[in-house]
């Protein structure tokens, strides 16, 4: 406090009380500003190189007059982030801003095409009901009115019924209705005793190992391997080279 009397030293009070209606949301965004152990107020005063405070319903920071502007932009944080901006967007740009101060070439310029462009992001969808409710077409003419318990009597013919006829009527239509609940019970209860419906049984043809034998042409083989001899040429063969030989001879 004893600061401020000094020439070179500025000082700003936000009150944050009046910006927000309900108390929960508004200890909970005092909360973020200053940060998990008081990290995000550290980050702050280290980049405004200012001794921010944040007590009760008020914020103040303390300064020298060269970081007057800086103190301005932490009041801009202070102000965002009770109006739901999280303080580390404002961060971000101080930081960019402060890295981009050490260039003297980029002093004179506009730093806007360096700074990052945050858009709002509404990630609560509105949870759509079950049953949609589709609107009729309008008429002008209203409802048809529905049938009274005496326009139906008069219409089966009830109504003109004496007392005992009607008791009557009603405990047969009780008796039938039970007649039906009966039956259907037993036939559930029947269901438990009927079997349940086999298959049939397909027969697996067995494959014919029998088949029919010519025994003639097994003779016939057979007397021709008895007529040949291992390594012997066929009698047909040993007949033409017998002819060949012969023609040979007649030739000479």
């Amino acid at each position: 406090a004893v600061r401020i009397l000094q020439d070179d030293v500025a000082c700003d009070i936000i009150k944050i009380g009046s910006l927000v209606r309900k108390r929960d949301t508004f200890i909970k965004r005092r909360g973020r500003l200053l940060g998990p152990k008081g990290s995000t107020l550290k980050a702050l005063e280290l980049l405004t190189n200012c001794y921010i405070m944040v007590q009760g319903n008020t914020v103040s920071a303390l300064g020298p007059f060269s970081g007057l502007k800086e103190v301005r932009e932490g009041r801009k944080v202070v102000l965002d982030t009770m109006k739901n901006i999280h303080p580390i967007y404002n961060i971000k740009t101080l930081m960019i801003k402060r890295e981009l101060s050490k260039d003297p070439e980029l002093r004179s310029q506009s730093w806007e095409r360096f700074l990052p462009k945050f858009k709002r992001k509404n990630l609560k969808k509105r949870k759509e009901p079950k049953k949609k409710n589709t609107k009729k077409e309008y008429t002008p003419f209203p409802p048809p009115q529905p049938e009274s318990q005496i326009d139906k009597e008069l219409a089966s013919g009830e109504y003109f019924l004496k007392d005992r006829q009607k008791k009557r009527k009603r405990m047969e239509e009780i008796k039938a209705k039970q007649a039906d609940a009966v039956k259907k019970r037993q036939e559930e209860r029947n269901k438990a005793f009927i079997p349940p419906k086999e298959k049939p049984v397909v027969k697996t043809k067995k494959a014919s190992t029998e088949k029919k034998i010519d025994i003639e042409a097994i003779k016939e083989k057979v007397k021709n391997a008895k007529k040949k001899k291992l390594g012997a040429l066929p009698v047909e063969e040993v007949k033409l080279k017998m002819e060949a030989d012969e023609k040979k001879k007649k030739k000479k």
